[in-house]
């Protein structure tokens, strides 16, 4: 349910060597309508954003939900590389645990709608602003409060995040990795608490993509990329050497 913002702290790594393009997904705050919700729309809009920007084919990045995107732009051969940090969908066929985490994003949207008045004094305190970004990073000391306060608010206008979450129950997560020909690497922070290590990757370490290049980040939340964004920044930077 997050912005294109999520980005925001490593983008200028990012923009010293690439064109880069940050779109926000669609359903979610600043990001294009969705009138009904399918597996392939989120790829379909990211694509749409692609041609605009005139980018035939780019080294992709995406986290969680994103990064599961991005392993769909590469079947659909339009990444040079992918960089997924804890992309979505691992779960193994017998673990149910995704239900348990997507009905606590039912349950975080429904917070954020709620605290979304008062957002500017929760963040005013350490303690608020260790609060809002708990289930997303370990070190939170170094975000600047006004991108913590977007993204909960982001969050809360997340248009298509019933439609997501409903979508998720009944998804198979499917993902056509006969196709990916380009380099990928997945990246899992150790303390992630949303999709934790190692079971949440399960099936992308066993079934889909062992033989990608793995790389584990001790102590690192589920967002690497606000967590420890110079070390996110050298994650991509390192794997789309010419």
């Amino acid at each position: 349910m997050e912005t294109w913002r999520v980005w925001e702290l490593v983008l200028p790594a990012l923009e010293r060597r690439f064109d880069v393009l940050a779109p926000t997904l669609a359903g979610h705050a600043g990001g294009p309508p969705v009138e009904q919700f399918t597996a392939e729309v989120l790829a379909d809009e990211v694509e749409r954003a692609l041609d605009g920007a005139g980018f035939a084919h780019a080294h992709v990045a995406g986290n969680s939900l994103g990064g599961h995107v991005a392993l769909q732009l590469a079947a659909r051969g339009r990444a040079r590389s992918v960089v997924a940090f804890a992309p979505a969908g691992g779960w193994a066929a017998d673990d149910d645990s995704f239900r348990e985490l997507l009905g606590y994003q039912a349950e975080l949207q429904r917070q954020m709608r709620a605290f979304a008045p008062g957002a500017a004094a929760m963040l005013a305190t350490d303690v608020g602003r260790r609060r809002a970004t708990e289930a997303l990073v370990v070190e939170y000391e170094h975000i600047p409060e006004e991108l913590i306060a977007h993204e909960l608010l982001g969050i809360a206008a997340c248009r298509a995040a019933q439609a997501m979450i409903e979508h998720g129950l009944r998804h198979d997560w499917a993902l056509d990795v006969e196709r990916i020909a380009c380099p990928v690497r997945i990246v899992w922070g150790t303390e992630d608490r949303l999709l934790p290590w190692p079971s949440a990757a399960a099936r992308y370490r066993r079934d889909w993509l062992p033989h990608a290049d793995w790389v584990e980040l001790d102590g690192v939340g589920h967002c690497p990329q606000i967590d420890v964004p110079l070390e996110a920044a050298q994650l991509i930077l390192g794997f789309t050497a010419p």
